[in-house]
């Protein structure tokens, strides 16, 4: 019988032994894994987030474009030295007669603005902003999913009544652009109205802002020879459209979304038009996003997309880039 304890023991003894081992051999593993951690300057939770942006980023990057004017807010995309020398006496340098008519910029001419290996599409989506704002944060929204950036027309009504969306369409990045200051047809108007239209709307953009707006759109798209050489008199270059999206209409939101995908001008450079006020437009938004990256096209903001100087412009609003 005593035998038989001695030998229990030995066994006991030897399996507390073994277990002390593999606890060693474990405590040295964890030990040795959290110091290699701790070494690592990323940590899990970095890791992921890192991995989420660069998805993210990826997923439809809008800073490719070869341009004049990649920063939304840096300075005006014109050699201000040049103030008096452009069109209208103005900064900004170019041709925008055709004949005897001079012309805003319907859409761009890419060809000769792109790297000789880049085969990306581009488009600009803007939005007129002269009524109502109850869905500005939610487009504002669906733009920083996708890493989009636009172009924010706005009239001075809406600027005053609005500051707070004005700054908030800034700090996102976008441009803003200017819609004149009541709204009027513009080719109606004398020099001197003209210009104060554009002016008191620029001026309350960068009292908010700080921002000098260089983008101006005339409200139903109404302009004269005279209104052109008015708004680059200013140093703001005239915007229009060549792919208009109806929602103004209220036609609903899949009509929204088929006139924009399939229209029968959308192309390299277009240009289209939106408002942030219209009833099914912050509805229809994601799936035009999503037909136009289908298609192919990376989308940017007007200031990205056009010639900034040395451009010219044919006969149907097309500008062009000069040798």
């Amino acid at each position: 019988m005593s035998h038989f304890f001695s030998k229990y023991r030995r066994i006991i003894y030897i399996l507390l032994l073994f277990i002390i081992l593999i606890l060693y051999i474990v405590f040295t593993i964890s030990g040795k894994s959290k110091r290699e951690n701790s070494n690592n300057p990323v940590s899990d939770t970095q890791s992921e987030t890192q991995s989420e942006a660069k998805t993210e980023n990826s997923h439809n990057n809008q800073s490719e474009i070869p341009s004049e004017n990649k920063s939304n807010k840096g300075s005006v995309p014109y050699d201000a030295s040049k103030q008096g020398q452009g069109i209208g006496g103005g900064a900004i340098t170019g041709n925008c007669s055709v004949g005897n008519r001079k012309l805003p910029i319907y859409c761009v001419d890419l060809s000769k603005k792109h790297k000789a290996d880049d085969t990306k599409k581009y488009v600009a989506i803007s939005f007129d902003a002269a009524w109502g704002d109850e869905d500005t944060i939610r487009i504002l929204d669906i733009l920083d999913k996708y890493n989009i950036k636009t172009t924010f027309f706005m009239t001075g009504g809406w600027v005053e009544k609005y500051p707070d969306k004005v700054l908030e369409i800034y700090n996102r990045g976008h441009d803003l652009g200017n819609h004149s200051q009541n709204h009027k047809e513009m080719s109606k108007l004398s020099v001197n109205e003209q210009r104060e239209e554009i002016m008191s709307v620029a001026n309350k953009i960068k009292e908010i802002t700080g921002y000098d707006s260089f983008l101006f759109r005339p409200p139903y798209g109404d302009y004269n020879s005279t209104l052109i050489e008015t708004v680059y008199g200013c140093n703001f270059y005239p915007i229009e459209w060549d792919v208009d999206s109806l929602d103004w209409k209220d036609y609903g939101v899949d009509n929204i979304i088929k006139t924009v995908t399939r229209h029968k001008d959308l192309k390299d450079g277009s240009i289209i038009l939106m408002h942030n006020g219209s009833k099914f437009t912050a509805d229809a938004l994601e799936s035009v996003i999503n037909g136009l990256i289908e298609q192919g096209y990376d989308i940017v903001p007007v200031s990205q997309l056009i010639h900034t100087d040395n451009f010219s412009m044919n006969g149907m609003g097309v500008q062009l880039l000069e040798e």
